[in-house]
C-alpha cells in the first residue's frame, strides 16, 4: 500500500502531474495584498510548498468585485495543477445569491481550510457601549439609531453577523458598508462610526493598544488570541459566524495531484513552526483537509442560503 509519505516523495508520474513538475503554479488571491486571505496563501504555501518537491508557487492578487473576479479566475482555470487559489469561503456562496457568477461553489476542488477567524463587533475604548446587551437596549429603544460599519460590505461575514444578531435579538441597526478593514477601523477610531464589524484576528493590534474594545466574538468558543472577549452565545445570542479561509483548485483536478497537495497541508498543520508563525500573525487556525474542508464549505452554503431566504440582504445594498 502506498503511504502518504511515499506519495509525496514519488516522482510526478502521470501526464497531469508531470505538467506541474518544474513549472510555476499560480496561486490566485481574490483580494489585495496584506489581507487575511493573502496571508493564508503566502504563509500556507511557504510551509506546504517546501513539502512539494519539484513544484514552485507564485502569488497573484486579482482583487475586484468583492472577490468575484479572482474567484471566477480560479474556478475557470485549466485543471492541470498550474492554477490554485485562496478563498474567503463565504464569498463563493453569498455572491451567486446577489448576482450572476461564473462558478458553482460546490464544485471547487477542496484542498485545505487554514483559518476560521470569528466575526466580532467593536467599539472605541471610550464608548458607553460595554456589551451586546448595551447595544441591543439602545437599538430597541430607537431602531437604526446606532451605526454599524461592516469592513467588507454587503453580503460579507462582517455584514451577515449583524443580520444574524438583528434576527436573534429583534433589533435593527443602521448598516454602513465599507470596502476594507482599514477604512472601517479609521472611522471607528475617529468617532465617525459607533460600532464596527470585522474579524477578531484583524482587531488584535488595536485591542492590545487599548484603542478599541470588543463587545463580543461570534465564535463557538473563545479564540485563544482574544480569550477575554465573551462569545455571542455566552451573552445569550446563538450567533456563530466567521471568515473561513482556505486553499482550493478548479474543478476536475487530477486525483494524484490533489492528494499530494492535501498531504502537504496535513504535514504543515502538524508542524509546530507553522502553528507558531500563525499565532504571531493572529491567525485563528481551523485546519481541515480534503473532504472535511468540503463538508465545512457545504455547511456554510446551507447556512447562507437559509439566512438569505429570511433576510435577502442584496435588497439592502
Amino acid at each position: 500500500m502506498t503511504t502518504r509519505r511515499a506519495l509525496l516523495a514519488a516522482p510526478l508520474a502521470t501526464p497531469a502531474l508531470a505538467s506541474a513538475q518544474g513549472r510555476t503554479t499560480e496561486v490566485i488571491i481574490p483580494y489585495p495584498p496584506g489581507g487575511g486571505v493573502d496571508i493564508v496563501a503566502r504563509l500556507g504555501f511557504a510551509h506546504a510548498g517546501a513539502r512539494l518537491p519539484g513544484m514552485r508557487f507564485a502569488f497573484v492578487n486579482r482583487p475586484g468585485a468583492s472577490g468575484q473576479i479572482g474567484n471566477e479566475a480560479i474556478f475557470n482555470a485549466a485543471a492541470d495543477g498550474l492554477t490554485l487559489g485562496a478563498l474567503g469561503n463565504l464569498s463563493i456562496w453569498t455572491q451567486p445569491l446577489e448576482r450572476p457568477c461564473r462558478w458553482r461553489a460546490e464544485d471547487f476542488t477542496a484542498i485545505a481550510n487554514v483559518v476560521e477567524d470569528p466575526s466580532g463587533l467593536f467599539v472605541r475604548a471610550d464608548s458607553p457601549l460595554r456589551s451586546l446587551d448595551d447595544l441591543i437596549r439602545a437599538l430597541r429603544g430607537r431602531p437604526e439609531s446606532v451605526s454599524v460599519g461592516s469592513a467588507a460590505g454587503v453580503g460579507s461575514d462582517d455584514h451577515l453577523v449583524l443580520l444574524a444578531l438583528e434576527e436573534a435579538a429583534n433589533i435593527r441597526a443602521l448598516h454602513a458598508p465599507y470596502n476594507g478593514t482599514a477604512l472601517v477601523q479609521r472611522d471607528l477610531l475617529t468617532g465617525a462610526l459607533q460600532v464596527a464589524s470585522f474579524n477578531m484576528g484583524e482587531g488584535t493590534a488595536l485591542l492590545r493598544e487599548g484603542r478599541i474594545r470588543a463587545l463580543g466574538q461570534a465564535a463557538a468558543t473563545r479564540w485563544s488570541g482574544t480569550a477575554d472577549v465573551p462569545t455571542f452565545k455566552e451573552q445569550g445570542f446563538d450567533v456563530v459566524i466567521g471568515s473561513s479561509r482556505g486553499i482550493v483548485g478548479p474543478p476536475g483536478m487530477p486525483a494524484e495531484l490533489v492528494e499530494r497537495l492535501r498531504d502537504a497541508f496535513r504535514q504543515t498543520f502538524a508542524d509546530p513552526r507553522f502553528v507558531m508563525e500563525a499565532e504571531r500573525a493572529s491567525m485563528p487556525l481551523r485546519p481541515l483537509v480534503g473532504e472535511d474542508f468540503r463538508q465545512l464549505m457545504l455547511a456554510e452554503g446551507a447556512w447562507v442560503r437559509a439566512l438569505y431566504a429570511r433576510r435577502p440582504w442584496s435588497r439592502e445594498a
